[in-house]
């Protein structure tokens, strides 16, 4: 399986506060765990409130866990509320089912996951969808 290089999380980080500072959007955390769901990188913006990098982790982390992107794992949840609520029982409330959690694939297979949290759900994962792409890989947000 390839892995998620610190230079190609860069770029994604990058590409995905640029797509935050073009849409005017408030401020954005952004975490990109690997595979493994090993943090790779997380920046906050000036100005973001508390909780936020802990939520933009619990969205790369439910998609990793999962293997699904957050906005599916968001479907999952209205359509199984008790199933989710015990995995994140078990997971110990590590995970936040809600879009702006996407998978980060490329040729070899699931490289890792990023998380946004900062504006609306939806507004955060077109940032991470962003990021991927300006990176040359495949974004599977759910």
């Amino acid at each position: 399986m390839a892995e998620l290089t610190l230079d190609v999380a860069r770029k994604i980080l990058d590409a995905a506060l640029a797509m935050g500072v073009e849409k005017k959007l408030k401020p954005l955390v952004i975490t990109i765990l690997d595979a493994r769901g090993c943090v790779k990188v997380t920046a906050a913006q000036d100005g973001t409130s508390l909780m936020r990098a802990e939520i933009a982790h619990g969205k790369a982390y439910g998609a990793l866990a999962m293997g699904m992107g957050s906005r599916a794992l968001f479907q999952r949840a209205q359509e199984q509320a008790y199933f989710v609520s015990a995995v994140n029982a078990l997971a110990q409330g590590r995970l936040v089912p809600v879009p702006g959690g996407v998978l980060i694939q490329g040729d070899d297979g699931l490289l890792g996951a990023v998380g946004v949290s900062g504006d609306t759900s939806d507004n955060d994962e077109v940032c991470a969808v962003a990021g991927i792409e300006a990176a040359g890989l495949k974004a599977n947000a759910g």
